[in-house]
């Protein structure tokens, strides 16, 4: 197995233009996991974790421009206000190293349904960038994953960033396993109030084949929540809201839950996002 290790984002390219066998690597939480127990075994290992293009975060126009480098531990320490649903998924990630190593980036090239950032990025409406020698693109978060592990971007393209636009209302994430940390999640679920547009945006992980958004339920409380007079929460809005939720997903029974249990998850932990999130809005901490 080679191992090739770039110091720049164009020589990063050309090597993958050169040869898209390679399997790329930042932190190597995902793929040494695989590594280790034989499930992969690539001609060829492209190591990302010495371009400093990757490692860096910035404002434009409203939006962060988050790249593929940045680690869980520095999106808990610096942006946490600006990308609160990402943070909180952020700290549920593992261990402390683990977060120290692991990027956003990884995680969503790992494209895994269990992966934990991407329902605070759904929520959030983000894209994903993509670059090639040939040029970059930016693919809605929604649109990115294409099946179990398995992603939209092309054999000469990497993952250099994310992009999320600055949180302007009140984001949640809750995650249910046997314990908080160093653990895969059984369900996992990702709420933000986008005042400003008066929608509500969701996202489900480890409930189907794909992390997905639950549009039926975001349409319904986007439309019947008092957006102007900050109105209380009505319990029956909740409740209907955490059912769509559930129904948007597709569980499976595995070794760490049944259906049933994932989808009844889901129920709770939509219902109380919601909650969360609405009396921080009431109160005016929008953000």
């Amino acid at each position: 197995m080679e191992f090739l290790s770039p110091t720049s984002l164009a020589d990063a390219l050309a090597v993958r233009a050169e040869r898209p066998d390679c399997v790329p690597i930042t932190g190597g939480t995902d793929v040494m996991v695989e590594l280790n127990f034989d499930r992969r075994r690539p001609s060829a290992l492209l190591d990302l974790s010495r371009i400093p293009e990757l490692a860096t975060w910035e404002r434009v126009d409203g939006e962060v421009r988050l790249g593929a480098g940045v680690s869980y531990t520095r999106v808990i320490d610096e942006l946490g206000d600006l990308l609160p649903g990402l943070a909180l998924a952020s700290r549920t990630v593992g261990s402390p190293q683990i977060r120290n190593r692991g990027t956003v980036g990884g995680n969503l090239g790992a494209a895994s349904p269990a992966g934990d950032t991407h329902p605070a990025l759904l929520a959030a409406f983000a894209d994903v960038e993509l670059s090639s020698s040939a040029g970059v693109r930016r693919v809605p978060v929604e649109e990115f994953y294409a099946g179990v592990k398995r992603h939209v971007g092309r054999p000469d393209e990497l993952i250099t960033a994310v992009w999320v636009k600055a949180a302007s209302g009140p984001q949640q994430f809750s995650k249910i396993g046997t314990r908080n940390a160093m653990v895969i999640a059984v369900a996992t679920f990702g709420l933000a109030l986008h005042p400003e547009r008066r929608r509500v945006g969701t996202g489900i992980g480890s409930a189907a084949p794909t992390p997905r958004r639950a549009t039926a339920a975001e349409e319904l409380a986007s439309a019947e929540l008092d957006w102007d007079a900050r109105g209380d929460l009505s319990p029956a809005l909740a409740d209907e809201f955490g059912r769509l939720v559930a129904a948007a997903a597709a569980p499976i029974d595995d070794v760490r839950g049944t259906a049933a249990y994932r989808r009844h998850s889901l129920t709770v932990m939509a219902r109380r996002c919601l909650g969360w999130a609405w009396t921080a809005h009431q109160r005016g901490d929008d953000g």
